[in-house]
C-alpha cells in the first residue's frame, strides 16, 4: 500500500447496509486497497471483527474467499444478506478464535471496536454491553484475538489492522502504537499507511492501517 491513502467520510453513510442507522467502521475503498496489496485471488481473508461485513464484501468482490467472525447477531444476519453462500460466517465471540476451526489464513484485515483509555467504563469487546471496560485488559485481550489470527496465516501472510489514536479532550490515547508495541515481539512490523480522510473524525488525532507479516 502507498504511505498515504485518501478516504472520503461521505462513503461511511453511503455504503450503510440496508436498514441500518449505523455507519460501517471503514469504506470498501479501504478494504480494496489492503486487499488488492496483500493477498491474491483465489486467497481467503479472514475478519475477526466483521461488523457489516465491508472487508467480507470487497473480498468475494475480488476473487477472495471470505471467512467472518461477529458476535452482534443482527450483524451476522446483515452480513450474509451481502455475501454469496461460500463465505463463512461465525457469529461467536472474537476471543474464542481458537475455538473455531477456521484452516489456514492469507490476509487477515481487520478494525476492532475502540476503546480509550479514560472516561469509557463499556467494554468494546462485548459490543460495548457490559461495564467491565479497563484499557489494560482490553489491550490484552485484543492482542490475543491478533496472535490467535496469525496462528492461522500461512508463513509470509499478513495481518493488517485499521486503528486510529483517539482523543478524549485533551488526552490522546495511542491506540493504534499500543497495538503496534504489544505485537512486534511476535509479527513482522511491515509499516503503516496514514488514512487522509477528507473530513477527518473530530476524536482522531490519526488513523492509521498497520501491516504485521507472518515471517
Amino acid at each position: 500500500m502507498e504511505p498515504i491513502l485518501h478516504l472520503a467520510a461521505a462513503d461511511l453513510v453511503i455504503e450503510r447496509p440496508a436498514g441500518s442507522a449505523e455507519d460501517v467502521h471503514f469504506p470498501q475503498a479501504l478494504a480494496r486497497a489492503v486487499i488488492d496489496s496483500y493477498s491474491l485471488p483465489g486467497e481467503t481473508v479472514l475478519d475477526p471483527f466483521a461488523g457489516w461485513g465491508t472487508s467480507l464484501v470487497v473480498a468475494e468482490k475480488l476473487g477472495r474467499r471470505a471467512v467472518g467472525i461477529e458476535l452482534v447477531p443482527e450483524r451476522v444476519a446483515a452480513i450474509n444478506r451481502r455475501v454469496s453462500a461460500a463465505a463463512v460466517i461465525h457469529q461467536a465471540d472474537a476471543r474464542d478464535l481458537d475455538t473455531l476451526r477456521l484452516g489456514q489464513i492469507d490476509l487477515c484485515f481487520t478494525s476492532p471496536p475502540y476503546m480509550t483509555a479514560t472516561d469509557h467504563p463499556q467494554n468494546p469487546l462485548t459490543a460495548y454491553s457490559t461495564m467491565d471496560g479497563d484499557y489494560d485488559t482490553y489491550l490484552a485481550e485484543l492482542t490475543g484475538v491478533f496472535l490467535a489470527a496469525a496462528y492461522h496465516l500461512r508463513v509470509g501472510g499478513f495481518l493488517v489492522i485499521n486503528a486510529a489514536n483517539i482523543r478524549t479532550g485533551e488526552v490522546v490515547t495511542p491506540l493504534a502504537w499500543d497495538i503496534t508495541h504489544a505485537l512486534t515481539p511476535h509479527l513482522a512490523f511491515r509499516g503503516e499507511t496514514y488514512l487522509a480522510w477528507d473530513r477527518p473524525p473530530p476524536t482522531f488525532s490519526g488513523d492509521y492501517c498497520l501491516t504485521f507479516q507472518k515471517s
